[in-house]
């Protein structure tokens, strides 16, 4: 049974080997030469208007959910409708309560205003 498992032991040892060498050579090979311009934080092009540590706004949260609610129903509404006449009443009523769970919160999301953009 064991004598099963040996190639993916073999295979994730000679990934793990790989990645050592890859990285012990971009270490010894590469030179240590930083300046202002590399260390400096990335944003846009632009110095940073304030520090990165502050919270993030809520509105990028409520976005977040939001895209979750659309990606979610359609990801799930097209092999639900492939195989509607397979499942049967059980399938329509666990889509339903889905598709009601999806709308609660995308009223959530309008109440919240995460629709109105400033």
């Amino acid at each position: 049974m064991l004598e099963h498992y040996f190639p993916i032991l073999v295979f994730v040892a000679m990934a793990f080997a790989f990645g050592i060498v890859l990285v012990t050579a971009g270490r010894l090979s590469g030179g240590r030469n930083p300046d202002s311009e590399k260390n400096s934080p990335y944003e846009c092009g632009f110095s940073p208007f304030e520090s990165a540590r502050l919270p993030f706004d809520v509105r990028f949260y409520l976005v977040a959910i939001l895209f979750i609610i659309f990606d979610l129903e359609t990801a799930f509404l097209f092999p639900w409708a492939l195989a509607i006449r397979t499942i049967g009443w059980f399938g329509f009523i666990a889509m339903a309560l889905f598709l009601g769970l999806l709308v609660i919160g995308f009223i959530y999301e309008w109440k919240k205003g995460a629709l109105e953009w400033e």
